[in-house]
């Protein structure tokens, strides 16, 4: 049986260093004869008055000679109690007692068999809490719109703050996608709420969105088709998106929304401002199909915006103030200039995500910039 040292503890004020002796993480293996192993077997607490022998010999063989070794195989009683989690024993701790003092009682191995339950329940936590943060991780991390960093006529820059310590699973997503002619299409959307649901939803638009694109099918109706399919997606009803797709040959950039906030587009002239939409549009799931094309002509090389709502969007403030806030941020971030080696247009979005605002940071705050260079006639 193998077991890892998790902990240490010798004496009432536990200020000698015993890491040479008895290191945290060690990793040690028990026979089946020794009381570690019977408690793991049985269940149940095994009581000693004194040191097993295997412990007495593996002890004084670790101790290189150190005196403290004898001093802490003199004892007048040794407990294991067994860690157990859902009926299932899965370390122990161990308890001995000097002797200056009595034997362990009843009342003493019951306080630490009630040590042992709350380990296992945070054990327990845990486990849980890591199996949620690799989820997360691993969800956040397929999200990442693929190698496209750079297409004909748009360069490509994306970042993502998550909410809470990063293992809250939102419901934002993002894509870029190359399409016929020397198009990109670009998108951010957001699936209400956080946890598996959400993230199940957002992974399905996203997929949706990558197949309706493929059909090179005219955005407002690649966003009604998206729509559709929400309204029968578990988790999906009212989630918001913006879709863009630049041709930089004919110097377009047509816009479509469903509830999200609009872009913003920072011109020659040096100043951003939030896109006048032809219409918002209701989001995802709703099943209106009611969604409009916005056409902008971009003869000059320009930044287009999108960004999800935890960005702009707080009990505190109103949602026009803060996407006002967003685009004087951009304007100032924009004017700085890049010290730390980075991409100019990576650093610049770094330093937008992590722009203070009145937002709480209770949701994901999402950023993709899109660099637009028409193409010359």
């Amino acid at each position: 049986m193998e077991a890892r040292r998790l902990a240490v503890r010798v004496g009432t004020d536990a200020l000698e260093d015993w890491a040479g002796v008895l290191p945290v993480g060690e990793v040690l293996v028990f026979p089946r004869e020794t009381p570690y192993a019977r408690a793991l077997a049985t269940g149940h607490t095994q009581l000693l008055d004194s040191v097993d022998t295997y412990t007495s010999e593996r002890l004084v063989a670790s101790g290189g000679g150190d005196a403290r070794i004898e001093e802490l195989l003199r004892v007048a009683s040794f407990a294991v109690v067994p860690i157990q989690l859902r009926g299932t024993a899965v370390g122990f701790v161990v308890c001995s007692r000097g002797k200056d003092r009595g034997p362990f009682s009843p009342g003493d191995i019951a306080a630490v068999e009630w040590l042992a339950a709350r380990a296992a329940i945070a054990l327990d936590n845990a486990r849980r809490y890591e199996r949620e943060r690799r989820t997360a991780l691993a969800i956040r991390g397929s999200l990442l719109p693929g190698t496209v960093r750079e297409a004909e006529g748009c360069r490509i820059a994306h970042g993502c703050l998550p909410a809470g310590q990063g293992n809250i699973i939102g419901g934002d997503w993002f894509d870029v996608l190359r399409r016929p002619g020397d198009r990109v299409s670009l998108v951010v959307g957001d699936a209400m709420g956080h946890g598996p649901e959400s993230a199940v939803a957002m992974i399905q638009l996203r997929t949706a969105v990558r197949t309706l694109a493929g059909l090179d099918i005219p955005p407002a109706d690649l966003v009604r088709r998206l729509d559709a399919l929400a309204s029968d997606t578990p988790g999906a009803s009212f989630a918001t998106c913006i879709y863009a797709e630049w041709d930089p040959r004919q110097h377009t950039c047509t816009l479509v929304g469903a509830g999200h906030p609009p872009p913003l587009l920072r011109g020659p002239d040096g100043r951003t401002a939030p896109v006048a939409l032809a219409s918002p549009g209701l989001p995802l799931g709703l099943g209106t199909g009611s969604y409009e094309a916005t056409v902008l002509t971009v003869p000059e090389p320009a930044l287009l915006v999108l960004y999800s709502d935890g960005l702009v969007e707080s009990r505190d403030a109103d949602i026009d103030h803060e996407i006002t806030r967003l685009a004087r941020a951009l304007d100032t971030a924009a004017a700085e200039p890049v010290t730390d080696g980075q991409d100019p247009l990576q650093s610049l979005c770094g330093r937008l995500l992590d722009t203070p605002s009145a937002t709480t940071g209770a949701d994901d705050r999402t950023l993709l910039l899109a660099e637009l260079t028409p193409a010359k006639d």
